[in-house]
C-alpha cells in the first residue's frame, strides 16, 4: 500500500473485497483458485471508487515516478469505472486525462472500432485494469492501444493476483504497478 489514503480504502474494503473459498472457482485466465476479489466493491462504490482514484493519482503514480499521463483505460468491463473516477480525479486536480475503453473485440457495426474515447488525442496511455491473474486481460489492453499506435510503458490495477501476471506484461516493455497485491489479504 502506498500510504494513507490505499490504507483506507483497504481497511474500509477488505472484508468485502476478498474471500477465501473452500471450493475454487474459475478465473477469467481459465485457472482455479480458492482466493476470490471482487473489485465491483471498490469501482461500484461511488466513495470507494473516489477513494481509489485519489489513490492512484496522489500516492500511486508520484510514488512510482510515472509522470504525466494523458489517458487512461482498458479493457472493457473492469477497466471502465476506474478510468472514468481517475478522469474525474485528474480534473479536480486541474489536468485532463482522457478515459478510453477497450472492447473485448472491435464492432461489427458502424466505424468498427476497438477503443472507445479520445485516443486519437494523445501518444500514449496507462493500461488499467482490476484484477491481474496472468496479465491476459491487460496484455488485450495493451495490444489493442498499441495497435492504434500509443505507446504504453505501464499498468495499474486494484490487486495484483501475484501469479505471473506482472513477470508477463514485463515481458512486453509493461511494467504492473498495484494498490494491492494477494499477499496483503493473506
Amino acid at each position: 500500500m502506498y500510504g494513507p489514503l490505499s490504507e483506507k480504502l483497504f481497511s474500509d474494503s477488505h472484508k468485502e473485497l476478498y474471500q477465501y473459498r473452500e471450493e475454487p472457482f474459475l478465473l477469467a485466465s481459465g485457472n482455479k483458485s480458492n482466493h476470490y476479489f471482487n473489485c465491483k466493491k471498490i469501482t461500484l462504490i461511488p466513495s470507494r471508487l473516489e477513494m481509489l482514484a485519489s489513490a492512484v493519482c496522489d500516492e500511486l503514480l508520484p510514488t512510482e515516478n510515472l509522470g504525466e499521463i494523458p489517458a487512461a483505460g482498458g479493457l472493457t468491463l473492469g477497466a471502465d469505472p476506474i478510468a472514468v473516477a481517475l478522469s474525474l480525479a485528474f480534473l479536480k486536480r486541474g489536468k485532463t486525462v482522457y478515459p478510453l475503453i477497450v472492447r473485448k473485440e472491435a464492432k461489427s457495426h458502424g466505424t468498427g472500432a476497438q477503443i472507445e474515447g479520445e485516443w486519437g488525442l494523445v501518444k500514449s496511455a496507462l493500461v488499467l485494469d482490476d484484477v491481474v491473474t496472468t496479465g491476459g486481460s491487460t496484455q488485450k489492453a495493451v495490444d489493442a492501444f498499441r495497435k492504434a499506435g500509443l505507446e504504453i510503458k505501464a499498468a495499474v490495477c486494484i490487486v495484483d493476483r501475484q501469479e505471473g501476471g506482472r513477470e508477463a506484461l514485463l515481458e512486453q516493455g509493461v511494467k504492473l504497478y498495484s494498490v494491492f497485491k494477494k499477499s496483503d489479504f493473506l
